[in-house]
C-alpha cells in the first residue's frame, strides 16, 4: 500500500455546501466554514491553527461527531451528555475514510475533559462485567491527579496505537516539557499506524515534521508551515526581543 497508506483512516472531509440552509447564520457564517469545500488530511498528523474565534473547535467538533464520537469527548463508546452545545455543522460534513479501519480512536477535548473524567468515575462505580474503565487510563482516577497529569494519562495509557486521535487544544494543561513529551508519544503512536488531527496554539506541538498545517483566518483555510504561523512568529519575536516587546506592550518609550 502506498501514498501514505492511502490516507490511512481519514482522507478528507467535505462540506455539503448545496445542503447548507444559510451561510448567514452560525456556524456557517464563520469565514473558515463559509469558504470550506474539502479538507484533506495527512496520513500522520494534521494541525488546525488560528486565532480564537476562527472556528477551530467548531470544525474539530463537527469532524469528530461526523465520525461517530461523542461531542464532549472520549471513544466511540462514550455517550454521556452534560449539556448539548454542539452546532449542527456535522450534519453537513461528509468524511472520506481511508481503506484501513482504525482499531482505536479518541476525541480529546480539553474544555470538557473534566466531564469525561467524571463520567468514567460514575461508570466504574456501577456494577458490571469486565474491568474498570479507569485501568485503561493508568488505574488512577483522573480527578485524583493534577490537570496536566490527567491529560497526559490519556495520551500515555489510553492511546494504544492503530488509532485515529482527534484532539482539541491538548496543550491546555501541559507545561512546555510535557508538550515535548507529547510530541515523543505522538511519534511512537504514528509508528504504530496512528493518525492525528490536532487543533492547537502551541508551536511546540506544531513541530511534528511529517504533517499538514492548516491556518484558519478571516480569509478562509490555507495550507501553511509551522514557521509561517502567527503563533510561531509572535513567540519567536517575543523570546528574541523580550525587552523591546515589553516596552511596546506597556506603551513605554525607549
Amino acid at each position: 500500500m502506498t501514498k501514505g497508506e492511502l490516507g490511512l483512516y481519514l482522507r478528507s472531509v467535505s462540506l455539503l455546501r448545496d445542503l447548507v440552509p444559510s451561510f448567514d447564520k452560525y456556524p456557517f457564517n464563520l469565514n473558515a466554514i463559509r469558504e470550506l469545500d474539502r479538507l484533506d488530511f495527512h496520513p500522520k498528523v494534521t494541525y488546525i491553527v488560528g486565532e480564537n474565534g476562527m472556528g477551530k473547535s467548531t470544525l474539530m467538533e463537527a469532524i469528530a461527531i461526523a465520525l461517530g464520537f461523542n461531542p464532549e469527548g472520549g471513544t466511540i463508546n462514550f455517550s454521556f451528555s452534560t449539556e448539548a452545545t454542539h452546532s449542527e455543522l456535522h450534519e453537513y460534513m461528509r468524511p472520506v475514510r481511508g481503506v484501513m479501519r482504525p482499531r482505536d480512536g479518541f476525541f480529546f477535548r480539553a474544555e470538557s475533559y473534566y466531564n469525561l473524567a467524571t463520567n468514567i468515575d460514575e461508570m466504574d462505580r456501577e456494577p458490571g462485567f469486565g474491568g474498570r474503565i479507569i485501568e485503561s487510563y493508568g488505574g488512577k482516577s483522573l480527578h485524583q491527579q493534577s490537570h496536566g497529569e490527567s491529560f497526559f494519562a490519556a495520551f500515555l495509557h489510553r492511546f494504544g496505537g492503530n488509532g485515529l486521535y482527534i484532539m482539541d487544544e491538548p496543550e491546555a494543561a501541559l507545561s512546555p516539557l510535557r508538550q515535548m513529551a507529547m510530541l515523543s508519544r505522538m511519534h511512537e503512536l504514528v509508528k504504530l499506524r496512528s493518525q492525528f488531527i490536532i487543533a492547537t496554539h502551541s508551536p511546540i506541538l506544531m513541530a511534528y515534521p511529517d504533517s499538514y498545517v492548516y491556518n484558519l483566518s478571516p480569509e478562509g483555510i490555507t495550507l501553511t508551515t509551522m514557521e509561517e504561523t502567527e503563533h510561531y512568529v509572535i513567540m519567536k519575536q517575543f523570546l528574541n526581543n523580550k525587552e523591546r516587546m515589553l516596552r511596546e506592550l506597556f506603551g513605554e518609550d525607549d
